[in-house]
């Protein structure tokens, strides 16, 4: 497991990156692979902040915690990771895998405009290039939640057509799906 940790506000302390590399092993149990950890201790006046970012073989999940004591956020904050992996474990393993091994890749073209001030419609600001895996709905779904994003791209398994989910005002999900002409 590589892990990265970062102090901001704060005096560096090996005891307090030990603890927390000591409590990310328990990670290992719910993702196979190379796992990837970054660990962020703040301070702010008397909160101690642990925020930490797992990520492995397209599994990104993310947990912050703010408390009295940074060692008490570090285990609340494992706690939080742990709750998310072994949540995105157990609807895995109802899922069948998916055939297709590459997914597709979506570029978005943007027009360049001279100045956005001197421009009278509205402009691209900027571009991502994203892999649109192939995954069932449901996998969407959690991927969107472990990732605490408003919506996802992604190529659905059972159709193999690009698809968007999007988490709606009211807090349910919606899915976009092309149709044929």
């Amino acid at each position: 497991m590589n892990v990265t940790t970062t102090f901001r506000h704060m005096e560096q302390s090996e005891a307090l990156k030990a603890y927390a590399e000591e409590k990310l092993e328990r990670v290992k149990k719910y993702i196979e692979g190379p796992i990837t950890a970054q660990v962020y201790f703040t301070v702010e006046k008397i909160r101690h902040i642990v925020e930490i970012v797992v990520s492995a073989r397209g599994v990104n999940t993310k947990a912050s915690e703010a408390t009295n004591d940074m060692y008490a956020a570090v285990d609340a904050a494992i706690d939080k990771i742990e709750r998310q992996l072994k949540r995105y474990k157990e609807k895995l393993k109802g899922h069948k895998p998916s055939t297709e091994e590459n997914g597709r890749k979506l570029t978005k073209q943007i027009v360049q405009a001279e100045s956005i001030e001197t421009s009278s419609e509205p402009v691209i600001i900027t571009t991502k290039t994203e892999t649109a895996k192939p995954m069932s709905v449901d996998e969407a779904v959690m991927q969107m939640d472990l990732l605490n994003k408003d919506f996802l791209v992604f190529t659905n398994a059972v159709s193999g057509e690009i698809n968007v989910i999007y988490r709606r005002k009211d807090g349910n999900f919606g899915l976009i799906a092309p149709q044929r002409a």
